[in-house]
């Protein structure tokens, strides 16, 4: 049995982003890293696919192509690098791949993901569809800390969004990648932040401190 043992010490945490090919997540990340609104420092980003690799070279950022179809030996390998660029904190910007709890149990409260629902609701990947066919009124993301049960970590942040009468499903799709970004991006600053504490399975944040 393998124990990591993590300890938190007063440094810039050390970030390694995990995606597929959607960029709106990524870039709102590294955008705010141009723009030093965050805390954290992007060591590495592993994708599942080449896509966004153009945009971690103009970044400057090492990128790493993890395109193993057997899951368990993807994580193996991700846990590799995890170790190689001593990562503090995962951000899964639309990684498109459910992690095994043989993977998230090593890493409690440092994996945040976004999901594109107020959760509790509509799970699963198609979360923009269900909302669309059922005539929601509004439609939220969630970003939260990724647990060994699907969906249901403990939530950091959310937002969400009216939908207008003559809204079409590729327009909320817009709006909603727009607020996965946003939404991720702020959960991801409270925590590089220091603002979040875990316990009995649910988030309470700190209040930001008065410069």
């Amino acid at each position: 049995m393998e124990v990591n043992l993590h300890y938190e010490v007063s440094k810039r945490k050390r970030v390694a982003v995990l995606v597929t090919k959607e960029p709106h997540c990524l870039d709102a990340i590294l955008d705010a890293r141009t723009k030093n609104k965050i805390k954290g420092e992007i060591v590495v980003l592993i994708g599942t696919e080449n896509t966004l690799m153009p945009i971690a070279k103009r970044a400057n950022i090492p990128f790493v192509l993890i395109d193993e179809k057997d899951q368990s030996k993807a994580e193996e390998n991700i846990i590799s690098v995890i170790k190689k660029f001593d990562v503090d904190l995962i951000v899964l910007a639309r990684y498109m791949r459910i992690l095994s709890p043989n993977f998230v149990w090593r890493y409690p409260n440092r994996i945040i993901n976004i999901h594109p629902s107020l959760l509790p609701a509509f799970p699963g990947a198609f979360a923009y569809v269900q909302a669309y066919e059922r005539g929601a009124k509004i439609v939220g993301c969630t970003a939260h800390y990724v647990t060994e049960d699907l969906d249901q970590g403990p939530i950091i942040f959310q937002d969400a969004f009216a939908i207008d009468e003559d809204e079409t499903l590729e327009s909320l799709k817009k709006k909603g990648q727009k607020l996965e970004a946003s939404t991720l991006l702020e959960a991801v600053k409270m925590h590089l932040d220091g603002r979040l504490e875990v316990y009995w399975g649910k988030v309470h944040v700190k209040p930001k401190r008065s410069k």
